[in-house]
């Protein structure tokens, strides 16, 4: 089992390679052993183009043959823009396919693995589950419940304080979390904001600069929405700059249709976030907001995960708060569990997973 492991962090090394290219598809990475010696291995690097098991496939040709295959995620099992990779795995020969995680996808949800075994492959399911569900928990949960994973990311002062009373808010945190936060936006189908947020900060929620990619061409952007109730996002904003990439639920604009920007409705949080995923094929959502949203996100229990970056400064009473909840009891409180806390520079992010526990 050990060796299994030991192989499907390679593949799990692998499927990182596509973390900022794939969307909509999940990452996924592939290695191919024989007696004890990798002979293949690919990543899937891009809608459209062949999987990993396919690279992985080509890489070892005749060697393939009665070798054992490691995938992050169960093969699949239906022709869409590719063709069915468990029935390449049964070509090429391999004798044992051990997977990480079950595809929930209604498309494959098992018939892939069972596509093997009923070819006579051996199939072990699990190993590394949890480090390769990392690697696609948007995915992962929509093809699952409909709902996208919903990541919610703040900064602030020591004494819970994200903005100047003004709203001035540059810059809070250093220049290693600022950075840090490219990367969530880059694993993100979509950036959620406010409109007072864009009001107070002009701000372009996309990706500028990426750590270890050198072309930012080279990934996919994610999409912009505004909740703007009052229809007040003015033409001059700076993220209508590349306005097909711009979503803004809010009283329809002509002005805004004449840019190209994708116009919603006024609705409940929980209903636009299925429009995501059943409509624009949205899995992964970053929400940077104000006080007033990120707590709307919290309260109605569709947060997944929480990102908070804390600066080692004080604003003072005055400053804007992180959140805006009013609870009169303790049995109130929204808790939650720590998932890793990390120092960058000065700095230290806190990534949180709301708790269902009650004191």
């Amino acid at each position: 089992m050990q060796q299994h492991q030991q192989w499907m962090q390679q593949a799990i090394r692998l499927a990182r390679h596509g973390q900022y290219s794939t969307r909509p598809n999940p990452n996924v990475g592939c290695v191919i052993v024989k007696d004890g010696q990798l002979v293949g291995e690919g990543f899937h690097p891009k809608a459209g183009q062949p999987h990993a098991e396919v690279f992985a496939m080509r890489a070892a040709g005749e060697a393939a043959r009665r070798a054992t295959a490691y995938v992050t995620l169960e093969p699949c099992a239906h022709f869409g823009r590719t063709p069915p990779c468990a029935k390449g795995l049964v070509d090429a020969g391999v004798s044992k396919v051990v997977v990480a995680c079950p595809d929930p996808n209604p498309l494959v949800a098992g018939k892939g693995m069972q596509i093997l075994r009923d070819a006579g492959i051996e199939v072990i399911s699990g190993v590394c589950e949890a480090d390769a569900h990392q690697l696609n928990s948007g995915f992962l949960k929509a093809m699952a419940t409909g709902m996208p994973y919903v990541r919610l990311k703040v900064a602030s002062s020591l004494d819970g304080r994200t903005a100047m009373a003004s709203g001035e808010s540059k810059w809070i945190t250093g220049g290693l979390a600022r950075q840090d936060v490219q990367h969530w936006r880059a694993i993100s189908g979509v950036v959620i904001t406010g409109i007072e947020t864009v009001l107070a900060d002009n701000c372009q929620l996309n990706v500028r600069k990426l750590d270890g990619v050198e072309n930012i061409d080279t990934i996919v952007q994610p999409k912009r929405i505004v909740l703007d109730r009052q229809g007040r996002l003015p033409l001059t904003a700076k993220l209508l700059q590349q306005p097909a990439t711009v979503m803004v639920m809010g009283p329809y604009r002509q002005e805004l249709a004449d840019l190209g920007v994708l116009q919603f409705e006024v609705q409940p949080l929980a209903d636009l976030l299925k429009i995501l995923v059943q409509q624009h094929q949205i899995y992964d959502v970053l929400v940077e907001a104000g006080a007033t949203l990120s707590t709307a996100f919290l309260q109605e229990q569709l947060v997944d995960e929480m990102i908070s970056y804390v600066a080692p400064t004080l604003l003072g009473r005055s400053a804007r708060a992180m959140f805006n909840a009013e609870f009169d009891r303790m049995a109130e409180q929204l808790r939650f569990k720590l998932k890793d806390v990390t120092q960058m520079g000065d700095d230290i992010r806190l990534r949180l997973i709301p708790s269902q526990e009650t004191l």
